[in-house]
């Protein structure tokens, strides 16, 4: 099968999967804990790599893997003497690295920090990593991001695992092995860099932008400066349960939707200008990260900017280079800086997806519009007007489809694992949902790039028709979680199955891939076929 999207390669592959694999085998405790030993057997198995051509492969897999399986012990940093510790009030200076979003009347602000200064027998903790829970004072906000803040509170030890879809799982999945709670502000030691105060002043620029002429509706404005801004404390508690219920709630977290357009209106924008490639590169850049900072540097914004920059740069260098490349160059960066992000929901949920996309989402598309395309017998010079609309919008219905049906097998393992959820009906939401929500993102950033320069009148334009869709949204999705069997409650038998069919999966579509989907090889069955036998007999339903 002779297709376009088939026979690319990723050398990125070579350093992502074993330095994954290090890491899975560090967080299972399969690696012992001498880090010395398996420091000097990483080197040996490099040495060994690069002498021995026929040990090549095994060597270099190898030594990756033991470094890998050093990052995780590094990074998690736990400490021995607090494991069995009860938790007791402690005095410590903590630096603030992320704040969540707080509704302003909770009386309370939380995020995540870094101990720097602790009481004189405490200094063990200084490095550690920790959730904070601090109540605010009265006509207070919260603080900003890199305040070095003296904090009192309770101090307590997470534990190191934690149960998959719970808020104690994700911070022990993101590296976190404590927790201050009723925590209060005692003094502010070094208030905000001028940086993480102009983001700060950006972000609440945006927010009143945003705001403009539909402040009148909260609930739509709410949805809208969360899809817009990451401002996820904006939803009701039902709005949050709708998007849950029909699998779309990653439309409001800032990811690839939002950065691939705010990046595309930015290089239109740029290119009027007529400056060198290089200079447009440079300033995309700058601006797409600010966007990145200004909202919270969420993960899966940083992610989706991580992948766009290295896209853009082999493009600007005129280097080879292909999506599946850019994907696992991407992962490797994001895992480097930040070697936790493996086990979180985020990071498996939109590398997995956009594997499935380019593993067999794309190839499928593509072969389906080769077997079952309109009036491929008829010559080109013959075709009218009618001919190319049609067959362009069913190649775009094929595409949408192909493209679903990816999604939903790396989606719905997830959705189980970490949720507890399966919603068959989010096939159908997101397949009309994604590409309308685009025309949300888009009328909103022109919104914000109109209030920035002043054109008020044309912002409010712009925020009216973004809510007006937005309301169809809204509509649509109460429609269908209204269905019998949009969604119900399941679990798989057994908390491994999870992450194992996930690995299954990727390793199965990898395998079509390599094999070009061939029928010997099982054509595009197998991944459907596994998701099948999950449901089938590795899942439970109901409460």
């Amino acid at each position: 099968m002779d297709l376009r999207s088939l026979g690319h390669r990723a050398p990125g592959l070579w350093l992502l999967i074993p330095f994954a694999a290090g890491l899975t085998a560090g967080k299972a405790g399969w690696a012992p804990d001498a880090v010395g030993l398996i420091l000097t057997l990483a080197a040996v198995a490099l040495v060994l790599a690069a002498l021995v051509p026929w040990a090549w492969s095994a060597g270099f897999l190898t030594g990756v893997a033991l470094i890998g399986s050093v990052a995780y012990t590094f990074t998690r940093a736990r400490l021995a003497d607090w494991e069995t510790l009860p938790p007791r009030e402690a005095r410590l200076v903590v630096r603030i690295d992320r704040l969540f979003p707080t509704d302003p009347n909770a009386g309370r602000w939380s995020g995540l920090g870094r101990i720097i200064a602790t009481e004189r027998h405490l200094d063990d903790l200084i490095g550690q990593r920790l959730y904070l829970s601090v109540a605010a004072r009265r006509g207070s906000t919260p603080p900003l991001r890199s305040s070095e803040l003296a904090l009192t509170g309770v101090l307590s030890t997470l534990p190191r695992e934690a149960a998959n879809g719970s808020f104690e799982g994700y911070l022990v999945s993101a590296g976190i092995n404590h927790r201050l709670a009723r925590g209060r502000l005692e003094r502010v030691d070094k208030p905000a860099s001028a940086y993480h105060r102009f983001c700060a002043a950006a972000l609440a620029r945006f927010d009143a932008i945003l705001r403009q002429g539909i402040d009148h509706q909260p609930e739509l404005s709410g949805v809208y400066r969360a899809m817009m801004l990451g401002q996820k404390q904006e939803l009701s508690d039902e709005q949050d349960t709708l998007f849950l219920q029909s699998g779309t709630l990653h439309l409001f977290a800032i990811s690839g939707l939002h950065i691939s357009a705010i990046a595309i209106a930015i290089q239109v924008l740029l290119a009027v200008t007529r400056l060198p490639r290089s200079v447009q590169f440079a300033v995309a850049l700058v601006a797409l990260w600010l966007y990145v900072d200004a909202t919270g540097r969420a993960p899966s914004a940083v992610r989706a900017f991580v992948m766009m920059s290295l896209f853009t740069a082999a493009r600007l260098l005129r280097v080879p280079g292909n999506s599946l490349a850019t994907l696992a160059t991407s992962a490797v960066v994001m895992l480097v800086i930040d070697p936790m992000q493996l086990f979180s929901a985020g990071f498996q949920m939109s590398y997995g997806i956009v594997a499935a996309l380019l593993l067999l989402g794309l190839p499928l598309s593509e072969a389906w519009k080769r077997e079952h395309g309109l009036f491929g017998n008829l010559p080109e010079a013959m075709k009218t007007r009618f001919h190319r609309w049609s067959t362009w919008i069913w190649e775009q219905v094929l595409t949408a489809v192909a493209f679903g049906l990816a999604a939903t097998l790396v989606g719905t393992i997830s959705g189980v694992s970490f949720f507890g959820l399966l919603t068959p009906g989010s096939f159908v939401a997101n397949l009309v949902l994604i590409p309308i929500s685009f025309l949300v993102i888009t009328g909103g950033l022109a919104a914000l790039i109109c209030g920035l320069i002043g054109l008020w009148p044309l912002a409010v334009v712009f925020n009216h028709a973004a809510a007006l869709v937005l309301a169809g949204i809204d509509a649509t999705l109460r429609a269908l979680v209204a269905v019998p069997g949009a969604y119900g409650t399941s679990h798989f038998r057994a908390e491994w199955l999870g992450p194992a069919a996930f690995a299954a999966m990727l390793v199965l579509m990898a395998w079509g891939y390599a094999h070009r989907w061939a029928r010997p090889a099982g054509a595009y069955w197998p991944p459907f076929v596994l998701l099948a036998v999950l449901l089938a007999a590795g899942t439970t339903y109901g409460s």
